[in-house]
């Protein structure tokens, strides 16, 4: 593997010599890990409309997924079970494939305007069944998966990273037009012919409509 050469006498190798530059966990870190939702944890779920699903393929090969819908579009079925449906995307499907041969998975849920976020481990079935894709439904059209995810852990995460990178703060947003489209990174990154800017220009219309054709 290909990498930055660390000096070897720097490497952390060990869960105690990690431990040994930090202070003790204090008890309430602890304490708040919980193993089914409350009324809090619920709550924070039921208002989340972004999540990243962290996943892990069977060679170890790690992946993190953006997921984003509406309010609520994660289902609490029970409170030891979430049902996420599985939106139109680019079909790679990493995150399913992932979840097939290594069943544990990771979410973060993050509300706008929120600086804590909801935590939650466990594993990861993939589903069909009509009954469950029905409550995902939007504007008559079912996912074609669902994920349901047995919890194992759910706690919320304290405010500190989102008050360090002012991510909701709108005199720190950054101006999307200072790097380049979608369509032309992409293009940069994957050919060395030169494009049209009037090609490029319809491409960047055609994506456009697409996101809006195939949101659902």
């Amino acid at each position: 593997m290909s990498g930055y050469g660390l000096r070897e006498e720097h490497v952390i190798a060990s869960e105690a010599a990690l431990r040994d530059l930090f202070p003790p966990v204090h008890d309430l870190a602890l304490r708040k890990s919980l193993t089914r939702l409350e009324r809090h944890s619920r709550s924070f779920i039921e208002r989340a409309p972004f999540l990243c699903l962290g996943t892990q393929a069977p060679d170890g090969t790690a992946d993190v997924s953006p997921r984003g819908d509406a309010p609520g579009f994660v289902r609490v079925l029970d409170d030891q079970t979430l049902l996420i449906p599985d939106r139109p995307g680019n079909n790679r499907l990493d995150s399913l494939t992932n979840i097939l041969g290594n069943p544990a998975v990771g979410l973060l849920f993050l509300i706008p305007g929120f600086h804590e976020t909801m935590r939650v481990n466990g594993t990861a079935r993939l589903t069909r069944d009509p009954e469950l894709l029905a409550l995902c439904a939007v504007e008559g059209r079912l996912p074609r998966v669902g994920i349901v995810v047995d919890i194992a852990e759910v706690f919320i995460h304290c405010a500190k990273a989102f008050r360090r990178s002012g991510l909701w703060e709108p005199e720190k947003f950054q101006d999307r037009r200072t790097m380049p489209s979608l369509p032309q990174i992409i293009h940069e990154q994957t050919s060395q012919v030169a494009v049209d800017p009037r090609e490029m220009a319809q491409a960047e219309a055609d994506l456009e409509a697409a996101y809006v054709r195939t949101m659902y």
